[in-house]
Order: C-alpha cells, then structure tokens, then sequence
C-alpha cells in the first residue's frame, strides 16, 4: 500500500503541533510551503478547468475517500507516481503527482477515470478521458 505524500505531511505537522502544544521539544526542520502551481511551456493555467466536488461521479467520491484514508486501494497502480507527461497538468518536480483509479461502471478493465493528486491539501485533479483533460476539484461547492 501506497501512502499519498500529503497524508505523511499531515501527520508530521500534527507531530510537531503536538510537541510544541506540551511543551516538549521538536526536532526537524520546517519546510516551506510548495510554491504555488506555474504552468507549463505552451499551456496556461486556465487550460485546467475545474468541477465542483459535488459534480464528480460517485465512484469519485469513493476514491477521495479511500487516498484521505491512505488505502487500501483496489488496483495496484493506485499511488504511483503521475509523470504529467501530457503537460496539462502545472509543470512541477517529479513525485509531486501520483493517480488514482476511478472505478468505471461496466468496464472489463480499470477506464480512463483518474484522480490525480498534487502534494498541497485538497489539490485533486479528475480526469474522465485518461489525461487528455483535467479539471481541478474544488471541494467548497
């Protein structure tokens, strides 16, 4: 099983908010926050549209709540690293991006439905037609 990077972030944050919050000491180094995403040569940030949470099929649903749960996850390419290869996606280092299967109803194999995550909470991309477009959850709406 895979553990989603932001997941381990969370829980060393969580680590340390708890040694200073009684008193003991904290070891580490604090890391900034990743920058913000740049687009890549040739592609704008606007070339990533966005859907509300509420929108996103319910098999969606599904594989959001088992990568904030940290698995199990049913196909063994859930977790891997995502190459941005398309270059849709902001360009960002590798190992920012890992995909995660979206069970397609009536398919024989794993479909074409993706969430990609980013490292940064809440950045979440779904993709219906295998990376040829992504749109940006939001997960206000």
């Amino acid at each position: 099983m895979r553990i989603p990077p932001r997941i381990t972030r969370i829980v060393s944050v969580s680590a340390l908010a708890g040694a200073l919050l009684v008193g003991g000491t904290a070891t580490g180094v604090a890391t900034a926050a990743p920058a913000a995403p740049s687009a890549p040569a040739g592609h704008s940030v606007a070339a990533v549209g966005e859907i509300c949470y509420s929108d996103l099929p319910a098999q969606a649903h599904d594989t959001l709540e088992l990568i904030e749960r940290g698995g199990p996850f049913p196909y063994p390419q859930d977790g891997t690293v995502f190459q941005n290869r398309e270059g849709i996606l902001p360009k960002q280092s590798t190992g920012y991006y890992h995909e995660y299967t979206v069970k397609t109803p009536g398919s024989s194999d794993r479909g074409a439905r993706r969430i990609v995550t980013g490292e940064r909470a809440q950045e979440d991309y779904y993709t219906a037609d295998h990376y040829r477009s992504f749109d940006l959850v939001d997960h206000g709406c």
